[in-house]
């Protein structure tokens, strides 16, 4: 199936590279791999993390349409691996959005996850939190780890170091969600859910693994997997395949330790990597990059196209709605006037750079199928409370050779957009919302109203 071209397009306006310093330390890794292990199975994971667990609330301010509240407290990934979480990503910060006034007897809570680049709360807030409050909905935005308040000094934008960072990221997330989810069930709120966009739908799906209860889990422009994103989508564009592969060939300990501790869960003949690029998709690819160059979209345009949607979805003194339709109108023609693009096919540097770099491509794939492949993780107590929006067309998340959601979880639903990655993010975010809706609604009829006695916070 052809991808997005807005995907493809987006992707080359950005700057943001990954993985610049290469997969991490040997030693991290192996410990990682192995505390995997222990998190990947609800009754062990839970175990670590005391139903108890101190959290500080720092505010707490009500203002006309919310009562916002603030609060931090320690990573327990990082009392359980020290000296794997750097200073400034060890304290988990959050923001609790609630109503002024509950609508029922139900309090359901929703915790909402950052996807790449969402820094600090104003986004999910603002899009996603105060829309759903309309509906009786709480929500919990938790920064993430290497973001915002938690991004390291000598981080430049969500440019993560390390492969390695991916999985301290996730593995923080995972823990860190228990503790705000015991801490919700203690003040009387539910039922409780878990949500996010792209990267933060798949750590929701991770987090909702390891909670014992039925919860809500609504995972947005996300899959089953992260490796297809690094090493097909058009986000293995922004790595350095070479320093990978040098850094790969030239220590034993990641050729032969911890390659054979990592397995590729899906077939692996049915997805890209088992193919060469031919001299004719490499000239294919060159032809394309002309092609988008004489029908360019600046960054101009659609990145004020996706501040257009954010203003509107969060001001009633936004743009016009005749405003925002005729500038996306004005994207959507611009980008039609490009004809289908084929499963994707990087430019010719990257096309080149993946020939020399294959027993790096096959490690990443490895290892990212290792940490955050569904497979390897427990199944969500009751799967029909989940609800995963995907796009058809999606040129970040390609699903082709990777295992289905809902084989993986029967009874979970999948519902498609007719559309890529960052047009479902522009245009479609009500979707997102209504399914939450939809999916919290499911669990109060399966559950009672929860104790009406909420502490004070």
């Amino acid at each position: 199936m052809p991808i997005s071209r807005l995907d493809v397009i987006y992707r080359k306006l950005l700057l943001t590279k990954f993985f610049t310093k290469g997969w991490g330390v040997p030693a991290h890794l192996e410990r990682l791999f192995n505390f995997r292990k222990i998190m990947s199975n609800r009754e062990t994971c839970c175990e670590l993390v005391p139903k108890d667990y101190p959290i500080t609330i720092i505010n707490s301010q009500k203002y006309s349409d919310c009562h916002i509240v603030e609060g931090k407290f320690r990573s327990p990934f990082a009392l359980h691996l020290p000296g794997l979480v750097s200073p400034e990503v060890q304290d988990a910060f959050f923001q609790m959005v609630l109503p002024l006034q509950w609508s029922s007897d139900y309090k359901p809570m929703c915790i909402h996850l950052a996807g790449t680049g969402d820094h600090y709360f104003w986004r999910r807030r603002n899009i996603m939190a105060k829309p759903l409050l309309k509906a009786g909905i709480g929500a919990i935005i938790l920064e993430n780890p290497f973001y915002g308040l938690r991004k390291p000094k000598d981080q430049i934008r969500s440019s993560v170091h390390y492969v390695s960072d991916i999985f301290v990221m996730g593995g923080c997330l995972i823990l860190e969600c228990l503790v705000l989810l015991n801490w919700c069930e203690r003040l009387g709120f539910g039922p409780l859910g878990v949500t996010g966009i792209s990267m933060g739908g798949h750590m929701a799906s991770l987090a909702a693994t390891n909670w014992p209860k039925p919860l809500v889990l609504v995972p947005c422009l996300s899959w089953s997997t992260a490796s297809s994103v690094f090493t097909e989508g058009v986000m293995s564009e922004s790595i350095n395949w070479d320093m990978l592969q040098d850094q790969y060939m030239n220590d034993q300990l990641y050729c032969e330790q911890l390659s054979k501790a990592c397995k590729i869960v899906d077939d692996p003949f049915a997805c890209n990597l088992s193919k060469s690029f031919t001299d004719s998709q490499v000239q294919y690819g060159i032809d394309l990059a002309e092609e988008l160059k004489a029908s360019y979209v600046t960054p101009y345009e659609l990145v004020n196209v996706i501040k257009m949607n954010d203003v509107a979805e969060s001001s009633c003194q936004a743009i016009t709605d005749k405003a925002s339709s005729a500038a996306k109108e004005k994207i959507i023609s611009r980008i039609s006037s490009i004809k289908n693009i084929p499963p994707f096919i990087p430019s010719k540097n990257i096309i080149e750079m993946k020939k020399r770099a294959k027993e790096a491509l096959w490690f990443m794939r490895g290892m990212m199928d290792e940490c955050t492949h569904l497979k390897n993780f427990s199944v969500p107590v009751d799967t029909s409370l989940v609800i995963s929006i995907t796009a058809k067309t999606d040129g970040y998340v390609p699903r082709r050779g990777v295992s289905k959601l809902d084989e993986i979880w029967p009874g979970a639903t999948v519902k498609y957009l007719d559309c890529g990655h960052v047009g479902a993010y522009i245009f479609y975010r009500n979707i997102f919302r209504d399914a939450i809706i939809e999916a919290f609604n499911k669990a109060k009829k399966q559950t009672s109203p929860s104790s009406p006695a909420i502490h004070d916070i």
